[in-house]
């Protein structure tokens, strides 16, 4: 069967969309494990060891920042971040798809904002120290750009591929898992 044009680049958007989300899912996960680990060695090394390491809250916080502004793109990706989906199945299948385009338009320009201005902020962290770790904020103050360039991959791609596809899609119809 002879694919079109609009569902090969359905598809192929669908696919790097994919791939991407796993890539950010995976990394979120392991930020997480990682973030649990680094707590229960503060509270082991405080409570049973009565060292008391002082770097691990502050390192926690950046993976934690890491994780959660990581995982916005997932949510793009899966049509999950904004709570509208009951208007969409109200809506005529064109206010529907004018709805979807004009949200896509604005979180894509909300996330290329940050990304922008993330960018000087990440570059004006090389000025600023960490607390404790003796370490330029560059890291830290990086997930903002980052993780904000990702959610704005993943809103064209969402739009691409639900426009290449001719329909409005639901978290649940993407397909994802």
């Amino acid at each position: 069967m002879k694919h079109t044009f609009h569902e090969n680049t359905a598809e192929t958007a669908h696919r790097v969309g994919g791939m991407v989300n796993r890539l950010v899912e995976r990394t979120c996960a392991a930020l997480i494990a990682a973030m649990v680990v680094i707590v229960w060695l503060g509270v082991v090394s405080r409570y049973l060891v009565e060292l008391g390491i002082t770097w691990n809250e502050e390192l926690a916080r950046y993976v934690m920042i890491w994780a959660a502004l990581l995982a916005v793109s997932a949510g793009v990706y899966r049509r999950e971040h904004i709570g509208l989906e009951l208007f969409y199945h109200m809506l005529p299948a064109r206010a529907a798809v004018a709805l979807r385009l004009g949200l896509d338009a604005i979180g894509f320009g909300f996330f290329g904002f940050l990304v922008y201005y993330g960018v000087g902020m990440t570059v004006d962290g090389m000025e600023q120290y960490a607390t404790i770790f003796g370490m330029t904020m560059v890291v830290p103050f990086a997930a903002v750009p980052v993780s904000a360039g990702l959610a704005a991959l993943q809103i064209l791609l969402a739009t691409i591929r639900d426009t290449a596809s001719g329909r409005v899609r639901a978290p649940a119809e993407i397909g994802v898992s």
